[in-house]
């Protein structure tokens, strides 16, 4: 696989342009899935793996690769189908989310393909792996699965969802203030409302930037002040049909939306963010998920909003 992940510095410009990249791969099956090559450090054949007394059933054991340890996630169990060999025959995904480095497990890595976010579906209701997709789209004529990694590995690994208590700032009132979550993944949308409820702040969930972007008109065709009517937008990048690098450049270019704090919230590598935060107008960006430095990055602009609209 060597080269696969050449000119990665290039594959920057697709980012803001509701496009990226995917690598397509197969575990247990001929069925295709696909992981956006930001997410992907290296791809390697199967190395030899230390096993971990005690360790969950899908962590295959640990890599050592260039002086680090990585734990080796077996992705087609985690998902419910069969195990992988676990020798040279297979490959390992060397990928960073959310603050970890960590391998997955497959069974063959096909290539990468050059797709716009419209092409990208949620996958339909119904639709088997037990909740595991967050997307599907269509490459040769055959179905493409994207896996909702962030649920894997939590049921994995697990996370730490609360926050501290010394972190919640009790002269900041939540009451009556409202944030619009912006996330593809049920996990990731359901941590962040966490965070929000700890904090007294009611929360909307919704599932694309397509579907935000209707939402937000929605509400400005029946005259609402959204900068008043939302704290904040707490935005994902990677979502089907409008990405939130889009969705950032679009409120930020509309007179009636501008004024609205939005942070981009991500599991993507923070190699390029603060570049793209800069290009498409973003207020921050934060990496996810660390539930402390999420509620402190949101009472910061807690108390801006209550300040401006006297709501202490």
């Amino acid at each position: 696989m060597a080269g696969i992940l050449d000119g990665v510095d290039q594959r920057t410009q697709l980012a803001g342009h509701n496009r990226f990249e995917l690598l397509l791969f197969k575990l247990a099956g001929r069925q295709r899935f696909g992981i956006n090559v930001f997410k992907v450090q290296e791809v390697i054949q199967c190395p030899g793996l230390t096993q971990i007394p005690k360790s969950h059933s899908v962590i295959c054991g640990v890599a050592h690769l260039r002086g680090r340890t990585i734990p080796v996630l077996d992705l087609s169990m985690a998902i419910g189908l069969r195990p992988l060999p676990r020798d040279e025959m297979s490959y390992v995904i060397v990928t960073e989310y959310n603050r970890m480095v960590q391998g997955f497990l497959v069974g063959s890595v096909d290539r990468i393909i050059n797709i716009g976010w419209a092409a990208v579906k949620a996958p339909p209701a119904g639709m088997g792996r037990g909740g595991y997709l967050t997307a599907v789209t269509e490459v040769d004529n055959e179905l493409v699965e994207v896996i909702d990694v962030e649920k894997v590995m939590k049921e994995v690994i697990g996370s730490q969802e609360d926050v501290s208590p010394e972190v919640i700032r009790h002269d900041l009132s939540g009451a009556g203030v409202r944030v619009l979550i912006v996330d593809d993944s049920s996990v990731a949308r359901l941590q962040v409302k966490k965070v929000c409820t700890q904090l007294g702040i009611e929360c909307i969930l919704l599932k694309d930037g397509e579907e935000a972007w209707q939402h937000l008109w929605e509400l400005v065709d029946k005259g609402v002040d959204l900068a008043e009517y939302y704290a904040m937008i707490i935005s994902d990048v990677e979502m089907p049909r409008m990405d939130g690098y889009t969705l950032a450049n679009k409120i930020k270019k509309e007179s009636s939306m501008k004024n609205i704090h939005l942070m981009l919230h991500t599991s993507l590598s923070g190699v390029f963010n603060s570049a793209m935060v800069q290009k498409v107008g973003a207020d921050e960006f934060l990496a996810k998920f660390e539930p402390d430095h999420l509620a402190e990055s949101i009472q910061k602009q807690l108390k801006v909003y209550n300040d401006k609209y006297h709501r202490n």
